[in-house]
């Protein structure tokens, strides 16, 4: 893995001109005494301005913690805008040393311990950063203060990292169902690890992969929730101004800058860290509504889109309509993926969970199924799904794969399905929809289908519950990545 450089992604980022301001340092003085030392900064970001504020902070000898706290002016937006939102987070000299958005108004961090987001570690002599996001600001401007504190005296006991193992027990080779986008307190979620644990094990999921915004603290402590029945993979959800992106699989530690926009060239740099760290890049609800969400960097060098976040709604459904067409493309194809982005209560963790087939629970293996498109969506684990394609002459491939034969070769496919009743089964080809088809009032049973590679370029199913939700005709069940047919 290529070492990244923490201190010069700082400091470009400091100098990105437009993209960010920096404030004059604030200077405190070597202890004194027994108490800390506090100052209050203030100020006022005018609309439009640019991304990110840096508040220069020069931090003495002899400090064993430094505790900030903030707040600003919420005034009552104008018709048409959104109020103010103002995210915070910290650097020290060597780089990254927490990130909590908008979720908290206050946070510390010395070699013991550090709120949740940011990272346990002795508080050194030097410039730290503090950065503020202006997410969101009114016409009027926004106001803001910051007090920072700073205690002095020795180091209390290190703090000691619990990463989880890289392991489960896992039935060898054979599908394995995971939720590959959560959030605990060391973001915005409300859960702690332990629920998102216990949440994990009750939805008889087998993997789970932790996704802070834009931290990697939970890392630190994903040891004492996982176990032989739960493999949990350390991630993060990178956050930029322009779309969210999941790094599946980081070790544990490692940290993804999002301080680029689309317009900057900068995605490629961070996707081959992510890369190069042997993780994955994938596309976060590329079509939420929510300020900043939308995805504008295409999926070129992604290794996954998420077609499917959360309860089954509007914007999903336009996301795996634009997947499709990708397909049709014929280049390089981008495995689907779905997760329940679950943050707190009444969001369910496994609605919905992709389920991937791999050589072993594992991170290694259950990150090779995801790339390689071996896996399906479903809505809960009460859901099973087999599709495969096949020749009379006993040819047969599954989901991800190819089934390289002539282009008038017969292929028929086989879905076959349980706990879907009330539903309908849909196959679908590069041509749309070619077989809509009732399934047993019990929702167990079996659709079969004949066509050719020169008819069907690839084959892919849906199960729908006939089920209207606030923003669509259908509710989706579950899905698969495509059968590709013919010769490549």
């Amino acid at each position: 893995m290529a070492t990244v450089n923490r201190r010069q992604l700082l400091l470009t980022a400091v100098s990105a001109g437009a993209a960010s301001v920096v404030l004059d340092p604030v200077s405190f003085a070597s202890a004194t005494g027994p108490g800390p030392q506090t100052r209050t900064l203030s100020g006022t970001i005018a609309y439009g301005a640019p991304d990110w504020v840096y508040i220069p902070v020069d931090v003495p000898s002899g400090v064993n913690r430094i505790s900030v706290t903030y707040s600003y002016d919420r005034p009552a937006p104008p018709p048409g805008y959104e109020g103010n939102a103002l995210d915070i987070g910290v650097f020290d000299g060597d780089g990254f040393r927490g990130w909590s958005g908008g979720f908290r108004d206050s946070f510390t961090v010395s070699a013991s311990d550090a709120t949740p987001g940011y990272l346990p570690g002795r508080v050194k002599r030097g410039r730290w950063h503090l950065i503020l996001g202006p997410y969101r600001v009114v016409p009027q401007g926004l106001r803001w203060t910051a007090t920072v504190t700073l205690e002095f005296g020795p180091d209390g006991p290190a703090f000691t990292p619990r990463p989880a193992p890289h392991k489960a027990a896992g039935r060898g080779r054979a599908w394995y169902r995971g939720d590959m986008h959560l959030h605990t307190v060391h973001s915005d979620g409300r859960r702690t690890p332990a629920e998102v644990a216990a949440g994990a094990r009750a939805a008889k999921l087998d993997f789970i992969v932790s996704t802070e915004h834009n931290t990697s603290s939970a890392s630190g402590v994903w040891g004492a929730y996982a176990g032989p029945d739960l493999l949990i993979i350390d991630g993060e959800e990178i956050t930029t101004r322009n779309g969210h992106y999941t790094a599946l699989g980081l070790p544990a530690g490692t940290w993804i800058d999002w301080r680029y926009r689309a317009a900057d060239g900068s995605l490629d740099r961070f996707v081959r860290d992510i890369h190069q760290a042997d993780a994955l890049a994938v596309a976060a609800h590329p079509l939420a509504p929510c300020v900043g969400c939308g995805w504008k960097f295409g999926y070129e060098g992604l290794d996954a889109v998420e077609v499917w976040n959360g309860p089954w709604t509007l914007d999903d459904e336009a996301v795996l309509a634009n997947w499709d067409n990708l397909l049709v493309e014929g280049k390089r194809w981008i495995p689907a993926v779905g997760n329940s982005d679950a943050h707190s209560e009444p969001q369910v963790i496994g609605l919905p969970q992709t389920v991937v087939h791999a050589d072993g629970l594992d991170r290694k293996s259950i990150l090779a199924g995801v790339r390689a498109g071996r896996s399906w969506i479903a809505e809960s684990a009460a859901v099973e799904v087999s599709f495969i394609a096949s020749t009379v002459r006993g040819r047969t491939a599954g989901i991800g794969e190819r089934l390289d034969v002539d282009d008038d070769t017969p292929v028929t496919v086989d879905l076959t399905v349980s706990g879907t009743p009330g539903c309908v089964a849909r196959i679908v080809t590069d041509q749309g929809q070619r077989l809509l088809a009732p399934l047993p009032a019990d929702g167990q049973g079996t659709v079969s289908w004949t066509t050719t590679p020169r008819n069907s370029r690839y084959v892919r199913a849906e199960i729908r519950r006939p089920q209207p939700t606030a923003t669509t005709a259908d509710t989706m069940v579950a899905l698969t990545n495509p059968i590709f047919l013919g010769n490549a």
